[in-house]
C-alpha cells in the first residue's frame, strides 16, 4: 500500500478539481500509509447559532479528509467519489480550525473504506466520528 502522492501533490490535485477547496482555506497537512490529515483554518461563517462549528463544515472536512487518502494512495484520479458516508456527532465543536484524521480500513479496486476523527485545533477531543467509503473509477 505504497503511496502514489505526497502531501502537496494531493492538496493541488484537490484545489484543481474542487473550488470550495480554495474558499475553505483547505491544507492537506499529513499523508503517510493509510493515513491523511487535512486542516481548515476557522472562518466565522462556520458558525451555526450556539458558537458551535455547523454540520455541513463538519461533513466537508470529513469528506476532504477521504478524498485526500484515497488520492495520496490511488494517484490523481478526480473522479473517485464519495459512496457512502456516516457521522456521529459526538461533542460539541467550538470555534477553531478543523482537522480531518482519515484512516485507511480497506483499499480494494473498486471501493476504499475510511474512517475520519474530527477534531478542534490541537484539542484531543473527537468532536464528530465519520466512516465512509468512496468509488473508485475503472481502471
Amino acid at each position: 500500500m505504497s503511496l502514489k502522492l505526497d502531501a502537496a501533490q494531493v492538496e493541488s490535485a484537490i484545489r484543481g478539481g474542487l473550488r470550495v477547496a480554495d474558499r475553505s482555506g483547505l491544507r492537506v497537512e499529513v499523508v503517510s500509509e493509510g493515513y491523511a490529515r487535512v486542516r481548515v483554518p476557522f472562518d466565522d461563517s462556520m458558525l451555526r447559532p450556539g458558537d458551535v462549528i455547523s454540520g455541513p463544515t463538519l461533513f466537508m472536512v470529513a469528506d476532504s479528509a477521504m478524498y485526500a487518502l484515497v488520492l495520496a494512495h490511488i494517484g490523481p484520479q478526480l473522479m473517485a467519489v464519495t459512496a457512502n458516508f456516516n457521522m456521529n456527532f459526538l461533542n460539541k465543536a467550538r470555534p477553531g480550525d478543523v482537522i480531518g484524521e482519515a484512516r485507511l480500513l480497506k483499499l480494494g479496486r473498486r471501493l476504499v473504506v475510511m474512517e475520519v476523527a474530527l477534531k478542534i485545533d490541537d484539542d484531543p477531543t473527537v468532536v464528530a466520528h465519520v466512516t465512509g467509503s468512496y468509488a473508485l473509477p475503472p481502471a
